[in-house]
């Protein structure tokens, strides 16, 4: 018992969203929910409701989720078994199959599921979770430099599916990344930091393992509060030439609309689709045109209009997030956590500040440097 009651229906609003959706509601019906409450008390973030607000916000949930005909079971035991069958039963879902044709997974396999205790990054403020990798991506040095993804006060869950936006693991991340914070895992949870780096010292030169990409949450700042949840290889990513802007036709223009992180991919221009019906239009009528699709954030259900687009830009979301995974997976150019983009898939819309673009209108990324431009700009090699 915490007496955090904030805490305690922040959980429980996240287990009926998960709950609902795997019975198939959206994710965007409990957003709306959520954004509501967030308007009304004029805090861009969930943190700054209070518990009681909170607490009206997950039985909202609970509301959308009875009046949609679907049971809410009450008996944990109950609720454990309905979500394990449910985790085996995903397997055949047609968004599933679609997902393992793309991304090269055998139809052969199966699924598991998990049962351990839970850790929670959302616990207090001075808590928080995130994914790790122990060498940099974007360099080919063989030394040890932690850089990744890590949000306070969130679980897991929010990191990898770039439903936040995240903060740098280190000081040396956030200045070449060219990240709009001063807050680092580095400065601002230093015992945290180190004790990491005493775990991949270990692993790597004790032990002989491979550069890793390692899972983490935290209950609070000290040693005694760092959960390792997982680690497995770390995909490494081949430096290759890529295509940059021209200089000289960037400054000679007011286009710069925002900055994200980096991902995948060199500079590229193409026109904004929201839609797989507007990418297959494009490619009816603009066969050679390339096409950029924008996102507040992505799911796994986002992979066919991934794959069909050749970039991706994004709101929220980090390096590890699901976006950028399966962006570099597929070679897209992508660029993630624009933080000042505000996309409205509805309207087909996106606004960067006073800048409103919508459906078909020519943008520039940069998948290497996170710059965001206006309009369609000539490409060079590097």
């Amino acid at each position: 018992k915490t007496g955090n009651a904030w805490f305690a229906w922040d959980n429980y609003r996240r287990f009926l969203q998960c709950y609902g959706m795997a019975f198939g509601l959206k994710r965007d019906d409990f957003d709306a929910i959520i954004s509501d409450y967030k308007q009304k008390m004029d805090t861009p973030y969930k943190s700054g409701l209070t518990g009681k607000q909170m607490k009206k916000v997950a039985l909202a949930y609970k509301s959308l989720i009875l009046d949609t005909g679907i049971e809410v079971i009450e008996d944990p035991f109950e609720q454990l078994l309905t979500c394990i069958q449910s985790i085996f039963e995903s397997w055949e879902k047609a968004k599933a199959k679609a997902y393992r044709k793309i991304m090269g997974i055998s139809d052969d396999w199966g699924t598991a599921a998990i049962v351990q205790a839970m850790v929670f990054g959302n616990i207090s403020d001075m808590s928080g979770t995130g994914v790790l990798f122990t060498h940099s991506p974007r360099m080919s040095s063989d030394s040890l430099r932690l850089w990744g993804d890590f949000t306070v006060e969130n679980q897991g869950e929010d990191v990898v599916s770039g439903l936040v936006t995240t903060l740098p693991i280190s000081k040396v991340q956030q200045t070449i990344e060219q990240r709009e914070t001063d807050i680092t895992l580095e400065t601002h949870f230093p015992e945290i930091y180190n004790t990491l780096k005493e775990y991949v010292f270990q692993l790597i030169y004790d032990k002989g393992w491979s550069p890793q990409e390692m899972e983490f949450t935290f209950e609070g700042p000290s040693r005694k509060n760092l959960f390792l949840l997982q680690t497995r290889d770390m995909a490494m990513r081949e430096m290759k030439k890529q295509m940059i802007f021209d200089l000289e036709e960037i400054l000679s223009k007011e286009i710069f609309l925002g900055h994200g992180i980096g991902v995948s991919g060199g500079a590229m221009s193409g026109r904004i689709v929201f839609t797989l019906d507007e990418i297959k239009k494009w490619r009816n009528t603009e066969p050679k045109c390339l096409l950029i699709l924008i996102r507040g954030d992505t799911v796994p259900d986002d992979i066919l209009e991934i794959h069909a687009s050749d970039g991706l830009l994004t709101a929220r979301g980090g390096l590890t997030s699901h976006a950028a995974v399966v962006a570099h997976r597929l070679e897209k150019t992508c660029v993630v956590g624009c933080g000042n983009l505000i996309c409205d898939e509805k309207k087909k819309t996106a606004m960067f500040n006073s800048t409103c673009l919508q459906s078909g209108d020519f943008i520039s990324i940069d998948g290497q440097e996170g710059s965001v431009f206006k309009g369609l700009l000539r490409v060079k090699q590097k």
